[in-house]
């Protein structure tokens, strides 16, 4: 079904439809999500909610861009709204430490990403903890080019910014890596 008529079929409350959007992106929308939020159950409840907000919100889409544009713009919302939600959770979490109440910080499990190969697997969680240092639109945008395979032209849709502010990002971005990684493998020494 070509996406004109599947965006059509969605908006007619079609099920069908429905199921066969989920299983077109459901693995581009967690991997995505994933990237981003470094929780393997956190990102698979958030790419629930991007597909029963774009079940609930599908009339509102009006062809602009590329069905799959909508949907990581949906994606990275979930993933930067859950983010700042465990900043403010970790910020209150510390007030508590400083008043007694003695809260302690949550592990961060290992984090598991499924285009990782396992010899790689220390190496890209150095990676993906870095990138979380990057400013959002960085880390956005890098994730969508280096981790999803995403055009420079395809991340500007997304991010809704020109291919020159795609270029950019990705500048500032990779320098803020570089230099992020280079204190961090310094420090192992």
């Amino acid at each position: 079904m070509n996406e004109l008529l599947l965006v059509q079929e969605l908006k007619n409350g079609n099920s069908k439809a429905f199921t066969q959007m989920v299983e077109a992106y459901q693995h581009m929308v967690f991997n995505t999500v994933l990237s981003m939020v470094q929780h393997h159950h956190e990102a698979e409840d958030l790419a629930q909610e991007v597909f029963v907000q774009v079940y609930q919100s599908i009339h509102t889409f009006r062809g602009e861009a590329k069905l799959s544009t909508w949907l990581y713009r949906i994606a990275v919302t979930k993933a930067l709204d859950w983010q700042r939600k465990q900043k403010a959770k970790k910020r209150i979490n510390a007030l508590k430490n400083i008043i007694g109440l003695g809260v302690k910080e949550e592990q961060l499990p290992d984090f598991h990403h499924p285009g990782i190969q396992l010899d790689k697997k220390e190496q890209a969680a150095v990676l993906f903890k870095a990138m979380q240092q990057l400013p959002d639109n960085q880390r956005i945008a890098f994730i969508l080019i280096k981790t999803e395979g995403l055009t420079y032209e395809q991340a500007g849709d997304v991010l809704n910014v020109s291919v020159k502010a795609v270029e950019a990002l990705m500048h500032r971005a990779k320098e803020n890596l570089r230099k992020i990684l280079t204190n961090y493998y310094v420090s192992q020494l």
